[in-house]
């Protein structure tokens, strides 16, 4: 699609291509947060996909160091297992 749209645009696009491919997946998922394994609140993701990928969009040219601190912060606080993908 290019450069220039907004995150929800690429947000649709993607489901479409989720749904073609047969992945199940739920968008803007509200997800407990936890800490020192204690719930402390919720919060939502972009996508939750096959109930155990999350995924966080952005619509930027450049990945930096605050966007990697932010997922890594999400997977901790959802008590996800840890990856990240640029």
């Amino acid at each position: 699609m290019g450069n220039g749209f907004q995150e929800v645009i690429y947000q649709r696009a993607l489901e479409i291509e989720m749904s073609q491919s047969g992945l199940t997946f739920s968008r803007e998922f509200e997800m407990p947060i936890f800490y020192k394994n204690q719930q402390i609140g919720t919060g939502r993701v972009d996508l939750l996909i096959e109930g155990v990928i999350l995924v966080e969009l952005k619509a930027i040219t450049k990945s930096e160091d605050i966007h990697l601190a932010q997922a890594i912060n999400y997977l901790e606080a959802y008590n996800l297992e840890m990856r990240y993908l640029n």
